[in-house]
């Protein structure tokens, strides 16, 4: 493996508020790395920063074999460089079918094509995700008659469809059945066979599944990283994040 993402001692404030603290870590391709913290840690404003949607303080973030210094590029550029990221709220077109929202997300073709051969490929490809992501059974499907987790799984699969090297996610786990969550874990270490994947989760048995690298924020900085198991018993984790199980029987 090599690293794909160097973050290198960033630091962003919003109003006196110290958001990212001197934060430094990087990520590998292929990987498969949670990010876990309390409330207020940092997770979200680290995805901002690195797709260009708010920009560092300080320090910088390099991508790619060319090291490429992200804070100096817009989102845009970013997001065509290979970085794609997944919000916690599905965004699907609610009103297009399945097929439609992954052939609406498909990277654009690099080489001139005719348009026959561009709407057969583009239906190959729909067809292949929906496949990865579980969704084969429903390409005719109007999304916004989707479950919740279906939303989910569609989402990821328009974020695949952009070929991204590096893929974000934001609490895919969230509002899902154990079912789905279950599903959900196999399509992300699927992913991260060939991809960077990032998941930012609150769900530790859902983590717990991914079964990989764990990095612990807590008021913008890096406290702990390694296995879940390790990083659970980190004092400082505890004492931040987890709590002392003492602690909860007492206000129970």
């Amino acid at each position: 493996m090599s690293a794909l993402l160097e973050v290198s001692g960033v630091s962003k404030t919003f109003d006196g508020f110290k958001a990212i603290d001197n934060l430094s870590f990087s990520i590998n391709e292929p990987e498969l790395r949670a990010i876990i913290g309390p409330n207020g840690a940092g997770k979200t404003t680290f995805m901002d920063l690195v797709t260009g949607k708010t920009r560092p303080d300080s320090g910088t973030i390099r991508y790619g074999e060319l090291s490429r210094d992200l804070t100096r590029m817009s989102e845009a550029r970013i997001a065509r460089a290979g970085i794609g990221r997944k919000f916690q709220k599905p965004t699907v077109f609610e009103a297009q079918s399945v097929e439609e929202n992954l052939t609406m997300a498909l990277a654009a073709p690099r080489a001139p094509l005719t348009v026959l051969w561009r709407r057969n490929r583009a239906r190959d490809r729909a067809a292949e995700l929906a496949e990865r992501v579980g969704l084969a059974a429903h390409l005719g499907r109007q999304a916004g008659t989707l479950s919740h987790g279906q939303k989910q799984w569609l989402e990821i699969g328009m974020l695949l469809a952009q070929d991204p090297r590096l893929l974000l996610v934001d609490e895919p786990a969230a509002g899902m059945t154990s079912a789905e969550r279950e599903r959900t874990t196999e399509m992300l270490v699927e992913a991260a066979k060939s991809h960077a994947v990032v998941v930012i989760e609150h769900d530790m048995e859902f983590v717990r599944r991914l079964d990989c690298r764990v990095s612990v924020l807590h008021e913008g900085r890096l406290l702990a990283e390694g296995t879940l198991d390790h990083v659970c018993a980190d004092p400082r984790v505890i004492d931040v994040y987890l709590g002392r199980p003492e602690e909860e029987a007492a206000h129970a």
